[in-house]
């Protein structure tokens, strides 16, 4: 099946999601007068930079999906962006993959020091829960909060993010295979992105084939996210991605070019992409949404 141009009325209405999530994002970051001013500036420094917000974006356009209001989708969004700001904050230290340049600018244990960036990265790690769990209107449906938590809980954690990360360092200085690259890429970077797409769904009235379809998309466009990452890697050069260019090679990763070439690497891109569409062909139009941040995420140039 040959998958719709996406359309582009939803690029029109990126603006307004951004200044949603932005304004949330800001809210709850400076709401607490208790948290320590050091701390807290760190933590707006990691999370009110120059990041594309395709997490948040991908909630609202889920939600556009599955029929579930932009206002009830809010605290999502701003809560799978901060997991995955805290992802970032402990990913840059010298413990993890040492990186010295994160959206532009210094990272944050660069900005203020390693022992900051780790609290910085604790306090939003546990604020994404936070901001869920007090939002009166999720909390007046208690059994589909608790859905949306356990799927961000999962995602960050040992089965997701971090399991992940943990692969990734155990294969690092070894070839790997193309499955097992996967299976890191699908834990590390897809399973949040997983997350952001399901979220909106529990707050939905979804059969068990649209929601096994979304849950398909959701699966396979998180792996296009990353080997797209992993290709930029070697075309871009660091001030255009806004962080180092070299950090794979740098660290010995294996990734979708150093195992299956460059243009290997954007055929599977292509195919898995192909997929990811051809899923959310049962939601018709209202996933325009999805398929057009599905091309920007393939086509992305940082």
């Amino acid at each position: 099946m040959i998958a719709r141009a996406p359309n582009e009325a939803f690029g029109e209405r990126l603006a307004r999601y951004r200044d949603r999530v932005n304004l949330r994002l800001e809210h709850v970051l400076s709401r607490d007068a208790d948290t320590p001013a050091r701390l807290r500036e760190a933590m707006l420094y990691s999370v009110l930079g120059s990041g594309k917000r395709v997490r948040p974006l991908l909630v609202f356009a889920s939600g556009e999906a599955c029929g579930v209001e932009p206002r009830a989708l809010e605290s999502v969004a701003a809560a799978v962006e901060l997991v995955h700001a805290y992802s970032l904050v402990h990913d840059d230290l010298p413990a993890m993959d040492d990186d010295d340049l994160r959206r532009g600018r210094p990272t944050t244990h660069k900005a203020f020091d390693e022992a900051t960036a780790i609290l910085a990265g604790d306090a939003l790690q546990a604020l994404a829960f936070e901001v869920l769990c007090a939002d009166e209107s999720l909390a007046s449906r208690s059994a589909e909060l608790c859905r949306i938590v356990h799927l961000l809980a999962r995602a960050a954690g040992p089965s997701g993010m971090v399991g992940g990360q943990a692969l990734d360092i155990e294969a690092e200085g070894r070839r790997i295979s193309e499955r097992e690259l996967e299976t890191i890429h699908r834990r590390k970077t897809g399973e949040l992105i997983r997350a952001a797409i399901l979220m909106p769904s529990e707050l939905a009235s979804l059969d068990e084939r649209k929601r096994a379809s979304l849950d398909a998309f959701a699966t396979d466009i998180g792996l296009v996210f990353q080997i797209r990452d992993d290709l930029l890697e070697v075309e871009q050069d660091t001030a255009t991605l806004g962080k180092s260019s070299q950090s794979d090679a740098a660290n010995d990763k294996s990734t979708y070019p150093s195992l299956l070439g460059v243009e290997g690497a954007r055929r599977r891109a292509d195919e898995v992409y192909a997929r990811a569409l051809e899923a959310i062909d049962v939601f018709g139009e209202r996933a325009d949404g999805l398929r057009w941040l599905s091309e920007f995420i393939l086509k992305r140039a940082y």
